[in-house]
């Protein structure tokens, strides 16, 4: 049977945000302690003073989390700079052959407009295409025959230019997209290289996701 520090410490972990409250004391202990209690004791299969736990919670060392954010408020000192694209829209269709074959023709068809933003995610059973909005009849029309699995206009990106070290660090992701979480900003999609990372959001809150990102490197 496990212990109560492995209990406890397994039912922060799975709680998003709720470590690095802890780290950074943000979190009454005893009101945590008390919403836990029940979990830990039906996992113990005994009863535990709501003390044990506090101490346990206490106890508990910075961790992974204190080390990372670190490194990683370092790198952010470090951004490159920031490109925001407006009035876009995307196109999800389920992977086919004919599929393949129209998308070779449609990037060429892109690559002789230079103003046209376009970028393409394929995953094993779908494919992703994010367009300026002037070409969304030219994307209808080039995929008509192919099963359309999701749409939708009016959007934004911000596109970040990392540091080449990011490849080193693990956890740069998460954190970027947990200080958009919070402020309750919704991505719609993600679009990543070795050095650049895209979020795609709703037009209306491209301007907040962008100072969130500019604070990062701001205030890093």
């Amino acid at each position: 049977m496990d212990s109560i520090g492995k209990i406890t410490e397994d039912l922060i972990n799975r709680s998003p945000f709720l470590r690095e409250a802890i780290t950074d004391n943000l979190i009454n202990i005893s009101a945590l302690a008390r919403k836990l209690k029940p979990e830990i004791e039906s996992k113990m299969g005994k009863p535990i003073k709501e003390g044990a736990i506090v101490m346990t919670i206490k106890r508990m060392s910075p961790g992974l989390y204190h080390r990372l954010n670190i490194k990683i408020t370092n790198m952010m000192s470090e951004l490159g700079d920031f490109l925001v694209r407006s009035n876009l829209s995307d196109f999800t269709y389920e992977n086919s052959e004919s599929l393949k074959n129209a998308q070779t023709d449609f990037i060429q068809l892109l690559r002789k407009e230079n103003d046209n933003f376009y970028t393409i995610s394929q995953g094993l059973s779908e494919t992703t295409f994010i367009v300026s909005a002037s070409q969304n009849e030219i994307v209808k029309e080039f995929f008509k025959k192919e099963k359309l699995k999701a749409h939708s206009e009016k959007l934004a990106s911000v596109t970040v230019k990392l540091p080449t070290v990011n490849t080193e660090i693990y956890g740069i992701y998460y954190y970027i997209l947990k200080q958009l979480a919070w402020e309750g900003i919704n991505i719609v999609q993600v679009v990543s290289t070795s050095n650049e990372f895209t979020i795609v959001v709703n037009q209306a809150e491209i301007d907040i996701a962008f100072k969130i990102l500019m604070n990062l490197k701001r205030y890093a």
